[in-house]
């Protein structure tokens, strides 16, 4: 088990999740249960698998939740772009939001792989 607490995802997951709320309160009502609402649960989704994950027995299965997360920041990255295509954010907060879920896909994967190499399979 690992303490998700101090993994840097999961703090960095956490940010991501804190600003996709601040922006997606700006958006139009009628979006409330489409896309405010998407973005909102994807972006939770990341932060949450990895914690889950970090709290299983086995590295297998916190691979797996890691897996989870990839998903879900894929999910966000379109909703995202879709944000933005709709004009409900900025270019500027368009390309933060990549940056940072593009890193913290980056990050998770090297994760994975590293946990993959000290899996023990039977």
């Amino acid at each position: 088990m690992h303490n998700f607490r101090e993994l840097k995802i999961w703090q960095d997951a956490m940010k991501i999740t804190k600003l996709t709320y601040k922006l997606t309160k700006l958006f139009p009502s009628s979006e409330m249960y489409g896309l405010t609402s998407q973005m909102n649960r994807a972006a939770v989704s990341i932060p949450s698998n990895i914690a889950e994950g970090a709290g299983r027995k086995s590295n297998k299965e916190f691979t797996q939740f890691l897996n989870i997360s990839i998903g879900s920041c894929f999910e966000f990255e379109t909703q995202a772009i879709l944000a933005f295509e709709f004009a409900y954010i900025e270019k500027e907060d368009l390309e933060k939001f990549l940056l940072d879920i593009n890193r913290l896909e980056k990050m998770i994967n090297l994760l994975i792989s590293t946990l993959r190499k000290n899996i023990v399979y039977s």
